[in-house]
């Protein structure tokens, strides 16, 4: 267990390394971030910042002898970095999440071995393979690069067998799988994490709506039964013991007629779980650092009903409006440019 005073270091310097920064303060322990990019948002609230590619050796040297613990932000961390990091400090969650993770089609294979339904989904390296998974799964369907793609990006969707050739050179000649579509009623997120002792807790499931491919909102509870509530909570934790997890997980799932379907996992704090900032006492960003310091996990039990909204682009310009309603939280992660797309930060309402 991390004594307040021990330092953890965290690999991107997007908003969610700033939240972990901040919710490693109140627990008296330091925060170095590693960010390739200038002006890292997670850095106006860290002890120190490392600006420097990753594949600067002597820099990853460096921020690794002055931290405990090594964690991350977001996936797509070079293995290269990854491989000397591991050599000098532990890093959590570890490698094993994280390669899958970055890999749609590792990630499909591994929620399939451990008994959890996806979409249909079949590797494509060309128009051969394009046209066979078709023939097998069928349209519409939606192509994905299998590493790089989020919030929308590195997808092509296919209406008819007529679309296959631009979905393809959508690709950019980038490994791919095409998923079938899902009749879903709603879309849901768990958020759960496993403590360092196998200790596993996990937050009530939020029900999610996307706009253009990104979230939009995250609203707890969740229009689900309580026997579907169970299944998602059961699924987050057959996946957190699978993989030996230590810290917090995102799993989102697809609510059909016939039970819940796994789309993806994210081995780190997510957008969809920043409703826990208002409805619980620790929340997920609290829960990461408990985890990965060693520290005990708290419950994640919910004392409110709470609606996440993410402020996109322009969207920034609301705040004053939020800045005036009842029960409102404003988080805002210090971009200096609103841009189409950007996430520029998130409203916390509790209803």
């Amino acid at each position: 267990m991390l004594k307040p005073g021990a330092t953890i270091g965290i690999l991107g310097g997007g908003q969610l390394g700033r939240m972990l920064s901040v919710a490693a303060s109140r627990m008296g322990l330091k925060c170095h971030i590693y960010e390739p990019g200038a002006g890292a948002p997670a850095g106006h609230v860290a002890e120190r910042v490392f600006t420097a590619p990753y594949e600067d050796e002597a820099c990853l040297r460096a921020f690794a002898a002055g931290v405990d613990v090594i964690t991350y932000e977001f996936e797509n961390i070079p293995t290269s970095a990854l491989d000397l990091l591991e050599s000098l400090r532990p890093i959590r969650p570890g490698r094993r999440a994280l390669a899958i993770s970055q890999d749609r089609i590792l990630e499909k294979s591994f929620l399939n071995e451990i008994g959890l339904t996806t979409a249909p989904w079949a590797q494509v390296d060309d128009a051969a393979t394009l046209e066979a998974a078709l023939a097998q799964i069928g349209a519409p369907s939606i192509l994905k690069t299998t590493r790089l793609g989020y919030d929308g990006k590195g997808q092509a969707r296919i209406m008819s067998e007529a679309d296959a050739p631009e979905a393809l050179a959508a690709m950019g000649g980038a490994a791919a799988v095409l998923e079938g579509f899902v009749n879903f009623s709603a879309e849901i997120s768990v958020i759960a994490a496993r403590g360092l002792d196998g200790a596993v807790a996990c937050y009530d499931p939020g029900e999610n709506v996307h706009k253009s491919g990104i979230l939009h909102t995250t609203t707890v509870p969740a229009r689900i039964s309580p026997n579907l509530r169970s299944d998602a909570v059961l699924i987050a934790a057959r996946i957190l013991n699978a993989l030996d997890y230590v810290g917090v997980l995102g799993v989102e799932l697809f609510v059909t007629p016939e039970g819940l379907i796994v789309n993806e996992i994210a081995p780190r704090v997510h957008n969809s779980g920043h409703w826990t900032q208002a409805g619980c006492a620790v929340d997920q960003f609290e829960q990461h650092i408990r985890a990965i310091a060693g520290w005990p996990l708290g419950d994640g039990g919910r004392y409110a009903d709470v609606e996440m909204l993410n402020l996109i682009g322009d969207d920034v310009d609301r705040v004053p409006e939020f800045a005036k309603a009842k029960n409102t939280q404003i988080h805002l992660y210090g971009k200096a440019d609103a841009k189409p797309g950007r996430k520029m930060g998130h409203v916390n309402r509790v209803l």
